[in-house]
């Protein structure tokens, strides 16, 4: 059933909601040593878990063999096989079935930019250097130790597209999440002056990785056109998730690391700064219908001392669970698709232990318990409002109503459908000051029903809003003809939908 319906699931029309798991460090048993799940054990908890929740897909950090734990999967040696951890190529299968069968689809994680030096991989393959250049200057990938793909020999380009092939005609998987596109796009990544090899024109784009990529997406694409193929990509290369044919990479999807970077720095700050740093809240829809892009916050932003995403935040303890709820409210009401990494859902309070259990034991602290209700309430409006994610990739789908309010540090638009009334309105508070009788500009008259209020009591919050919703004034303001006078609760995000279909 979920294949024959799946093109839905996973197009850029529809709701899509990633939650990204380590299957190492997602949920362990103590009391047996602290060993991890097995394929077959984790698929129905993980199923169960996900579904209430309220995601609509699952990311599976690398899940293909490799040698190193510490490498979470990044250093593949067997690019066929799923990793012998946690079971066989079966159980993997089963694990993915049993996911589709409570409608939730599966992304993989793939690693075709680079492999490690082990002897029982891909280096030096049959005596020579069949995979990796010859040449130390371009072999080698600096960052991370390991050996770089030779796009330019048919063979490697050959092996790897039938690799991402096979995990979508053998596996059916829904998507696979390209890492480091960043690595394969310029030819001096992580390399010092000098220490690189020039293309054929003098520049540092590695145009065999660029033929490579358009090809593995048309390829991917023409199998499979109900899939989705999603660039880890960061850096401001044009069209990757433009068509080929107009001289984009192909891929359906980009992680939007420019909005991560600055709303995450946007966050850390004293609420007192906000007001010197409100472009960094604003300055993602200048581009964001550059690409079709996800809102990631990934593993990537909860290790190497970075600390949790609740740690990040600024403030003391109440502060921080407010500033994550406001957070996560912001990314479901920005243009984009959304991807969360397991924990970030409740507060993880440490910063993320692959060798470890995530800290489920937190949930019975009702502060942890309100944010993983946010996020479930989130993802439930959030996929039954077409206004959240009919239109995330037309400009036509987002309105300014006012983003210039630095010195309140409020920000405040719509979203909007396909449907003349179907508007979403979100008004941010990014400072713990309650703000009554604030007045922000409608389109529509009549009653402005409040969907969602991240200061509620039920989330940890102090209850400050508008008694489930307001009527408009018939003052104009912000440049529409109608006003609602609302409350805005302290670091908090509200969302109104109007019950009127009067439209001016």
């Amino acid at each position: 059933m979920w294949m024959a319906n799946r093109a839905k699931s996973n197009s850029l029309d529809s709701p899509i909601s990633i939650y990204e798991v380590h299957l190492g460090s997602w949920r362990r048993v103590p009391a047996e040593g602290n060993r991890w799940l097995t394929f077959r054990e984790v698929a129905p908890v993980l199923a169960e878990y996900v579904h209430n929740a309220g995601f609509t897909h699952v990311e599976f950090l690398p899940v293909m063999e490799h040698p190193f734990d510490g490498s979470w999967g990044y250093e593949v040696t067997g690019y066929f096989a799923p990793t012998s951890r946690f079971g066989s190529p079966s159980d993997f299968m089963y694990l993915i079935d049993y996911l589709h069968q409570h409608g939730i689809g599966v992304i993989l994680d793939w690693v075709p930019a680079h492999f490690p030096k082990d002897e029982a991989g891909l280096g030096y393959f049959d005596g020579s250097h069949l995979y990796e250049h010859a040449n130390p200057a371009q072999a080698e990938q600096p960052d991370w130790n390991t050996f770089a793909f030779n796009f330019g020999r048919n063979e490697v380009q050959d092996f790897l597209i039938s690799n991402a092939i096979f995990w979508f005609d053998k596996y059916h998987v829904d998507g696979l999440r390209v890492d480091a596109v960043a690595s394969m796009l310029y030819l001096d990544y992580g390399r010092r002056e000098g220490q690189w090899v020039p293309n054929r024109y003098g520049g540092k784009e590695n145009l065999e990785a660029i033929h490579f990529l358009r090809t593995l997406n048309e390829q991917v694409y023409s199998s499979f056109p109900d899939v989705m193929m999603i660039a880890e990509e960061s850096t401001a290369w044009p069209l990757v998730s433009r068509p080929t044919y107009i001289g984009g990479l192909g891929f359906g999807l980009k992680w939007n690391m420019g909005w991560m970077h600055d709303v995450l720095d946007y966050m850390s700050q004293d609420p007192i700064l906000r007001s010197y740093h409100h472009n960094q809240i604003t300055f993602s829809l200048m581009y964001a219908f550059s690409e079709n892009f996800i809102l990631p916050l990934s593993h990537d932003e909860v290790v190497y001392g970075k600390g949790s995403m609740l740690r990040r935040m600024a403030g003391d303890d109440w502060s921080k669970f407010a500033n994550l709820r406001l957070l996560y409210g912001f990314m479901f009401a920005h243009p984009g698709k959304k991807l969360l990494f397991m924990g970030n859902e409740f507060g993880q309070r440490s910063e993320w232990n692959h060798d470890a259990s995530l800290e489920w034991h937190l949930l019975n602290d009702s502060l942890h318990a309100g944010l993983a209700r946010w996020v479930r309430d989130l993802n439930t409006v959030y996929r039954g409002q077409p206004s959240f994610y009919e239109l995330d990739f037309i400009p036509i789908g987002f309105e300014w109503v006012d983003c210039k309010d630095s010195q309140r540090s409020v920000i405040c638009f719509l979203r909007c459908g396909r449907g003349p009334n179907d508007k979403i309105l979100f008004v941010c508070n990014f400072t713990p000051v309650v703000r009554e009788n604030y007045r922000v500009g409608v389109p529509i008259e009549g009653f402005w029903r409040e969907l969602l209020n991240s200061d509620a009591p039920l989330y940890g919050g102090s209850g400050q809003g508008n008694l489930g919703g307001l009527s408009t004034i018939p003052l104009p303001i912000h440049g529409r003809p109608f006003t609602l006078n609302m409350t805005l609760p302290p670091l908090g995000i509200v969302v109104f939908q109007p019950e009127s279909h009067h439209v001016i």
